[in-house]
């Protein structure tokens, strides 16, 4: 694809017309289930964007999928991402210690640094039309058959602080109650909330500007990790080489992005909290209801023939983990910033990024590689991730029977494994049992002495149905690894392979439950890193305690089984299926 720049929605999808990467949907289709269904599969085959031009109920075109290929993302936004990171770090580099001959040397890149900014002007697309508040004119869809009700999902939640004026952009679900009201459900870490807890400070309420659609640029920010107070809008407009263009908002003082397709205005009140869920999220089981946060709508406002983007989460594949996978090759380098011993990293987008994340590190120093976790465990969003890795700097965190093998050899829990009981912890994991924390575990696999002379991790094992007869399935991983499909007593059984004569060599027993095939990578790394928590799912061969220090020994388990707290997997319903498949053809017939 070449390279391009959109400074719209619609500039996108006609581009992608142009490449014969959308299809157009003209059969009509229920925002109830039917579009989630139609999107899965298309998403699954690696398949275009989708323009559901006639939704029943609502009044205008919904798309969808837009961004559910690395090459769609790449094209939207106009280069590599891993690109933009390094283009970063060069100019910190030259400019740091600031001198005449660094700057100009960063000279050719000057023009997209002055483009980190917003412009003010007087008209905006996305208030040629302005109407009363209808949510139900909207395309908006409920994706799973348990979900509360139909959500906004691709809604840019525009905040200012109202003590600094600092601008944020951030995507939350906002769950539809009715034709003026929504749910706001922000996680405490995001800075939207932040937001909203400094106008509580000061007794007010907090305006909000919903941004549907605009620049695809701007959506990509709007879920990037970007460190704590830069403006995702500035920083839109350094991806594209030219600031977003703002007008006043119609009833709120915050300015909106003027080249939206919709903009919905109104305030998030204080004190004023109602339940929101239970909703399919992006590790595949239903978040926990709980109570948020209100939205009520003022007005709405739209460009002539606007068309409403949105997106389904679910179990991976989704859409979802595209835009992941690039905000984590853009930002990647930038850590090697703060914290140099970094080399590389990399979110598992099967885990659901928070849930895994492997390091590779430059170990200067005995244990570097636990410093490194410490450090990335305080940095930004990263607080939020659940297991780390960290691997010797010439392994690929990417590969993840590299990163295995890397385990197997050089983990040893007596010194390199790291338990914090309680911490924060994504909103959407229910692991713990408990809203918004749990605990956090660190295996250090970066090469060093003492592992040179360890026996090397097992190639084959003797089948473990033989001599247990509830296991279901079994597969041996790379780096001595054994995952064990199990129906029940995950626990008992880790202890009995501990005693089973052959199985000496293992280094990690993980068990998971019947739903998972253990033989798909990306089921396996879903099944096993979104369903346990560290402190209540891991033991170990042999556990003793020196002083304060509970020191750990032996093979290593874990019991990545559903427990009975843990809410229910998403899965479609029988009749959708059935009736998506029915009606293939009839979508595509032009």
């Amino acid at each position: 694809m070449s390279k391009k720049q959109f400074y719209d929605l619609q500039e996108y999808i006609n581009h992608l017309r142009k490449i014969g990467d959308v299809e157009y949907v003209k059969a009509e289709v229920d925002p109830i289930l039917e579009i989630t269904e139609i999107a899965s599969r298309v998403i699954k085959e690696s398949g275009a964007a989708l323009i559901f031009e006639n939704v029943k109920g609502a009044a205008f075109p919904m798309a969808i999928n837009l961004f559910g290929t690395e090459e769609r993302v790449e094209l939207a936004l106009g280069r590599k991402p891993r690109e933009v990171g390094e283009e970063l770090v060069e100019i910190f580099h030259k400019v740091n210690p600031p001198s005449l001959k660094s700057f100009f040397s960063i000279l050719p890149k000057a023009y997209d640094l002055l483009s980190m900014r917003t412009k003010n002007v007087k008209f905006g697309f996305s208030q040629e039309v302005e109407e009363r508040p209808n949510l139900h004119k909207l395309p908006i869809i409920k994706c799973w058959p348990d979900d509360g009700g139909r959500f906004i999902t691709l809604g840019l939640v525009l905040t200012e602080d109202p003590v600094t004026s600092r601008r944020n952009l951030g995507i939350y679900r906002m769950q539809v109650y009715d034709e003026k009201t929504t749910g706001m459900h922000w996680h405490p870490h995001k800075g939207g909330a932040a937001h909203y807890h400094e106008a509580g400070k000061l007794g007010q309420p907090l305006e909000v500007a919903v941004v549907l659609g605009g620049d695809p640029k701007m959506i990509f920010t709007a879920i990037a990790p970007l460190p704590e107070g830069m403006d995702e809008l500035a920083f839109a407009g350094y991806l594209r080489g030219k600031p977003i263009p703002m007008v006043k908002g119609k009833s709120i003082s915050v300015s909106v992005p003027a080249n939206a397709e919709f903009i919905i205005e109104g305030v998030v009140p204080q004190n004023e909290l109602r339940e929101e869920g239970p909703f399919g999220d992006h590790f595949g089981h239903y978040s926990m209801e709980a109570d948020f946060p209100v939205f009520h709508l003022n007005e709405i406002t739209h460009r002539i023939n606007p068309i409403l983007p949105a997106t389904i989460v679910g179990k991976p594949p989704k859409e979802d983990i595209f835009l992941g996978m690039a905000a984590g090759d853009m930002f990647s380098p930038l850590v090697r910033i703060i914290h140099p011993e970094v080399k590389d990293m990399w979110a598992y987008p099967e885990a659901g990024f928070h849930n895994l994340l492997v390091v590779s590190v430059d170990e200067r120093y005995p244990k570097n590689g636990i410093k490194a976790m410490l450090a990335l465990w305080g940095t930004g969003q990263l607080l939020l991730t659940k297991v780390m890795i960290t691997v010797s700097s010439d392994v690929n965190p990417r590969d993840w029977d590299a990163v295995l093998r890397e385990i197997g050899e050089n983990f040893d829990p007596n010194e390199d494994f790291l338990m914090i009981p309680w911490a924060p912890l994504d909103t959407l994991d229910f692991t713990s049992g408990k809203l918004n924390v749990g605990s956090k575990m660190g295996l250090n696999a970066v090469r060093g002495t003492r592992n040179q002379n360890k026996k090397p991790p097992p190639k084959k094992l003797p089948d473990p149905r033989a001599k247990h007869k509830t296991i279901l399935d079994w597969r041996l991983l790379t780096g001595g690894i054994l995952a064990i499909k199990l129906e029940k007593n995950p626990k008992e059984m880790i202890n009995k392979i501990f005693k089973t004569p052959g199985y000496e060599d293992v280094r990690i027993v993980a068990i998971v439950s019947p739903d998972i095939d253990i033989h798909d990578n990306t089921e396996l790394i879903w099944g096993i890193f979104t369903r346990f928590d560290p402190y209540l799912d891991v033991i170990f061969e042999r556990t003793e305690l020196r002083g304060s220090a509970v020191v750990y020994g032996g093979r290593m388990g874990i019991d990545a089984t559903i427990k009975n707290w843990y809410p229910k997997v998403i899965e479609m319903t029988a009749d959708i299926e059935e009736l998506v498949s029915e009606r293939w053809n009839e979508y595509w017939t032009k």
